[in-house]
């Protein structure tokens, strides 16, 4: 008898450039599918009624609390505001890698979600990108803490790119 080595995994990319182009800051961090984010994978797949509604885009903060499947770690702890973005043109995509990888990817615009004077800290996928407040652990689909903490000036752009690997056996 065999079993299915599945699972999801995942992975964020973030970039901040300067108004130049020029590459300040960049760092690859694991990150956590919150409950809401399995039950959104799980149950859209098998078809079963009311299901989390779509990832529609990220949100930016500044807390520390430690990431968690539930509670208090599966959601933005401190909102950034106006960091609530809808996903870049073409965004979700999936592709097949190492099991079937599913990418999402915000630009924060010069002038969008500026921290100049506060570090951000974290990051979240959601699905109630356009309101500008922070969203709950129910509107969470994914969350990480950056491992070195960065500003972004009024000038310079942010990339915010999530790999989420679904894995067969």
């Amino acid at each position: 008898m065999s079993t299915d080595a599945s699972g999801i995994t995942g992975e964020v990319t973030v970039e901040l450039r300067d108004k130049d182009g020029n590459l300040k800051h960049r760092e690859v961090i694991k990150n956590l599918i919150t409950q809401v984010g399995d039950q959104l994978y799980g149950e859209r797949g098998a078809g079963i009624g009311s299901p989390p509604a779509v990832p529609t885009g990220m949100k930016l903060g500044t807390g520390s609390t430690a990431v968690a499947k539930t509670g208090a770690g599966a959601a933005l702890v401190t909102y950034l505001s106006n960091s609530h973005q809808a996903f870049d043109a073409t965004y979700p995509q999936s592709s097949l890698g190492s099991g079937r990888v599913i990418t999402y990817k915000v630009t924060y615009a010069a002038g969008k979600a500026t921290s100049a004077s506060t570090q951000i800290t974290e990051c979240v996928i959601v699905n109630d990108a356009l309101a500008d407040a922070t969203s709950t652990a129910a509107n969470t689909v994914s969350r990480v803490l950056l491992a070195s903490p960065t500003t972004k000036q009024s000038t310079d752009t942010l990339t915010v790119t999530w790999t989420h690997t679904l894995l067969g056996s």
